[in-house]
């Protein structure tokens, strides 16, 4: 399965210094690398809904609810952690 890569997540990758690609690795969304092309970790899984699909599919009133709940749920996370890349690229 395939996970399309939202013009907002490249802009936020660029905002934290890193590269993002379509994963390659089973059940994950994407890859992660810094600007030297060095694999950094992959994040997300192709089995769960993030922010943007969330918006398309229910709206932004509903993704931004969601949006919340993540948040709640995952309030602190070590700088560079696939739980951070997460939550700042996916959420």
């Amino acid at each position: 399965m395939f996970y399309e890569i939202f013009p907002a997540q490249i802009k936020i990758a660029r905002k934290l210094g890193v590269k993002i690609a379509p994963s390659t690795r089973k059940n994950k969304k994407l890859d992660i690398y810094d600007w030297n092309g060095q694999y950094i970790c992959s994040i997300g899984d192709i089995r769960y809904k993030d922010y943007n699909i969330y918006i398309q599919e229910k709206g932004k009133e509903y993704a931004d609810n969601r949006r919340r709940l993540y948040h709640i749920r995952h309030k602190e996370r070590e700088i560079g952690s696939p739980g951070f890349y997460s939550k700042e690229i996916l959420w």
